[in-house]
């Protein structure tokens, strides 16, 4: 389980191919700190630990872990946002994010206001009942609040502390970003499909509604 804080931002040191998978060496400033078998959020996927050297750990993403996210796509040099799982004992500052990726999305515009940045991302239309405006979104691992939606795309605005602490400076038109919907949306969304109440919501959300259909 993951905060959608980041960490620290880690680089890749090599990315070795393993027919269908990858295995990817990271150097991260508390890589001496990690012991195998640990998860780590890396651009948001949550990986395994398979390796600890000094200064440096590997995980191995499995073919499916390339098919719905980015981490097929990282060269060496590149810049990655890191982020081990939460201690039960901790703040929970950002939103409940499991580090499982559910698809990816594509940058379609950058504006630069005074004190914010807004990135406007395209995704699958597939996916529309699980985003809402002003609800909860991890891209590429970060915890971030939906400014605006229509229709395929959201908005979201970067403040210039986030920018500092994480790869969101390398994002442009074009770039493809790791997207995890909201938990608690996915699993509410899943039991309405299943009642077959999925997209018949009420126009005004009343108590008898919720509790006809068992809240």
């Amino acid at each position: 389980m993951f905060t959608g804080i980041i960490e620290t931002l880690g680089r890749v040191v090599t990315a070795r191919d393993l027919g269908g998978g990858r295995r990817l060496t990271l150097a991260a400033s508390f890589a001496d700190e990690l012991r195998v078998d640990q998860s780590v959020a890396v651009n948001g996927a949550c990986q395994t630990v398979v390796a600890v050297a000094e200064g440096a750990f590997d995980v191995v993403a499995v073919e499916e872990t390339l098919r719905k996210t980015t981490l097929g796509d990282l060269r060496p040099g590149a810049r990655v946002n890191l982020e081990r799982a939460m201690r039960p004992d901790m703040r929970l500052d950002g939103h409940i994010v499991q580090g499982h990726v559910d698809a990816t999305g594509v940058v379609t515009s950058v504006e630069r206001l005074a004190t914010s940045t807004l990135y406007r991302i395209r995704f699958d239309a597939a996916f529309a009942p699980y985003v809402i405006p002003v609800g909860s979104i991890a891209l590429d691992g970060i915890s971030l609040t939906i400014a605006r939606l229509e229709g395929d795309e959201l908005t979201v605005a970067v403040i210039p502390h986030t920018t500092a602490l994480t790869n969101v400076d390398t994002w442009r038109p074009g770039t493809r970003v790791n997207m995890e919907f909201d938990l608690i949306g996915k699993y509410v969304v899943r039991w309405l499909s299943l009642r077959g109440d999925a997209g018949r919501a009420p126009s005004k959300l009343s108590e008898a509604w919720l509790r006809e259909r068992g809240f």
